[in-house]
């Protein structure tokens, strides 16, 4: 039983991310991948996925541990939604943050000497980290994630509906009941051990997620105590599914289309997780130039945001843009 303890400061201080991250994402659907497969909701997706991993994502897969906890891929390469800004911050992460992360996890015997070539900060060993981050990405979790994303936003916007309707108190009263007990002011649910959490005026940062391999988990930085703990909450209502191609007169995205052109529209398909300019162009199998080309047009348009993050420019689609895709994918109305 996993109990947290709330003050009033810590209730003032809880609020919702709206994702966890790709590289979390990505190290969970592993996780899932390894685990028990008694989760209906990823029956047909572990029936696609298993099997196909290849040479190209082995540096992570090798990374799992033994048994017991595995890596924080969340603190080595951030909450970033998109992939290529959580690659660019695995790449430059100080190697003294990455000897910590790897300290106490138990890898296989044959793998210990590629992993400790990873804490070490070997810049090849770091390259191939990170084309393996992204080849299990676009074999686990990027077919996927259109779906996946579609709960998270329907969960995100019920949290924030409560928030309004009945402050925090009302968020946490009707948080994944049954699964989490609001017992003010204890926030209680089931969990491997009996562990007690005082968050001592930092607050909670409840985040829902698609492939976590947990009911609930609770995640934190010991070596940072000002930083809020997270519970990890699942978002997924439905049996994961990838996409599927519908015929031209019966996709759900046409009218988009229609209105933007087809790679205009996946491009602010793509930007809906959140991609850099270099992301966006491999996806649409384009040039920098013409990807860069497209986002400015959509930003012209106030359907995405554009920022600068470390070296990378992100883009990130505007509530009008949601709007725009939800509208266009017959969710309009019921994802309100």
């Amino acid at each position: 039983m996993l109990r947290i303890h709330f003050t009033g400061e810590d209730l003032a201080r809880t609020r919702v991310a709206a994702t966890i991250g790709a590289a979390a994402e990505t190290y969970y659907s592993l996780e899932l991948l390894r685990g028990p497969r008694d989760d209906t909701r990823f029956g047909s997706w572990r029936s696609a996925v298993a099997g196909r991993m290849s040479a190209d994502t082995r540096p992570l897969t090798s990374l799992l541990p033994l048994r017991g906890p595995g890596l924080d891929l969340l603190a080595l390469m951030g909450e970033a939604p998109s992939l290529e800004h959580a690659v660019d911050n695995l790449l430059h992460v100080p190697v003294s943050q990455l000897r910590r992360e790897f300290e106490g996890v138990e890898f296989r015997p044959g793998h210990l000497p590629w992993a400790r070539r990873v804490a070490e900060g070997d810049r090849e060993a770091r390259r191939e980290l990170a084309e393996a981050v992204r080849a299990c990405h676009r074999l686990a979790v990027e077919p996927y994630w259109h779906t996946g994303r579609t709960d998270l936003v329907a969960l995100s916007s019920r949290c924030a509906g409560l928030v309004l309707e009945g402050g925090v108190d009302l968020l946490l009263r009707s948080l994944c009941p049954p699964l989490v007990r609001w017992r003010p002011p204890v926030l209680e649910a089931p969990y491997p051990r009996r562990t007690e959490v005082h968050l001592r005026g930092r607050g909670l940062i409840i985040t829902p997620t698609v492939f976590s391999p947990r009911a609930v988990s609770l995640l934190w930085d010991p070596h940072d105590a000002a930083q809020p703990p997270r519970l990890t909450v699942p978002a997924l209502r439905e049996p994961l599914a990838g996409a599927v191609e519908a015929g031209p007169d019966t996709s759900p995205g046409r009218n988009v289309e229609a209105l933007l052109g087809r790679t205009r529209a996946a491009a602010l398909r793509i930007t809906a997780e959140g991609a850099t300019t270099t992301e966006m162009a491999r996806r649409l199998d384009v040039s920098a130039a013409a990807a860069s080309q497209h986002a400015t047009v959509l930003r012209h348009a106030g359907l995405i945001s554009t920022s600068r993050r470390g070296r990378a420019v992100l883009h990130v689609v505007t509530p009008l843009g949601l709007a725009l895709l939800r509208a266009g994918s017959g969710h309009g109305a019921a994802d309100g």
